[in-house]
């Protein structure tokens, strides 16, 4: 399967009211210079952060490649000025898909290592070919925009092998990416370098960060608190020793979807993409190392 089907695929798991694409954006300012992008009136890709300084205009991820042209107009029209810069969180297309246009717009694209290794392989993701990273880290990267620094740095083999995070401090905002799908369970794509052990240290870094005023923007999900990723991590926790109590007793992995160990979460936490039954099995691939 080619990683752009993945974000279609998250459309059409969605309640049927959501599986329409967006058409247009809406924008929510969290903190002077800092707006939460979504789509308005259907699905947009991930969340999205935009940056607006006096001189300099930074988006966080570009949503999905179809409708790239239509958020590169709205958030031109926000910003009043072409995008400079666009930070990829990860690869998946949902939240890379708008690189290739933005790029052909005259906007640098920025990611890790690891993304543009894996867009050289398959550069569908990213809108094709155009949308390959120009400017990639390790660690992490440093802006300095009109007196607004973003922090970004990497987090390994959590959602995937090429997440990144953005803190500004200035301004006690964080960009989580997909390490946080607030209030759902998470998508940790083991086949593109992601592991729980990893996504658990990664929140658990993310939370180091923050204080309880500190204003987050998840992957997916509604603008969250600190509270808010503190319970989505204790969940995770509890769900990983509940499956592993299960493979230590030596269930095999259709035994333990049938005891249904994350029964509890599912009236929270289940959703069309990332079901009860797919967490488990996520889970129970991960602790045996896909046996």
């Amino acid at each position: 399967m080619k990683r752009l089907s993945l974000a279609l695929l998250i459309v059409f798991a969605m309640p049927v009211s959501a599986q329409e694409l967006a058409t247009a954006f809406k924008s929510t300012e969290v903190a002077p210079g800092i707006h939460l992008v979504e789509g308005a009136d259907g699905f947009g890709g991930g969340n999205i952060s935009l940056l607006i300084g006096k001189q300099y205009v930074m988006l966080v991820d570009d949503g999905l490649e179809p409708i790239a042209k239509i958020l590169q107009e709205y958030v031109q029209g926000v910003a009043g000025r072409p995008i400079n810069f666009v930070v990829n969180t990860h690869v998946h297309g949902d939240h890379a898909g708008g690189n290739a246009y933005f790029a052909e717009n005259g906007t640098v694209v920025v990611a890790h290592e690891n993304i543009r290794r894996r867009l050289l392989e398959d550069a569908d993701p990213a809108g094709g070919p155009a949308g390959l990273p120009v400017l990639t880290f390790e660690d992490g990267v440093n802006f300095y925009l009109d007196g607004i620094e973003a922090r970004v740095f990497h987090l390994p083999h959590a959602h995937t092998d090429g997440d990144a995070g953005i803190l500004f401090p200035g301004l006690n905002v964080l960009q989580a990416g997909d390490m946080f799908f607030n209030g759902l369970f998470p998508f940790i794509d083991l086949d593109n370098g992601g592991s729980v052990n990893g996504y658990i240290s990664a929140q658990r870094r993310l939370l180091e960060m923050t204080s309880p005023d500190t204003k987050i923007i998840p992957g997916h999900g509604p603008l969250a608190s600190r509270a808010d990723l503190e319970k989505d991590l204790a969940t995770l926790i509890e769900a990983r020793a509940l499956v592993q109590a299960m493979v230590d007793d030596g269930k095999t992995e259709d035994q333990i979807v049938a005891a249904n160990p994350l029964a509890k979460f599912h009236d929270n936490y289940n959703w069309g993409f990332i079901t009860t039954e797919r967490m488990t099995r996520t889970l129970y691939r991960d602790l045996t190392n896909g046996q």
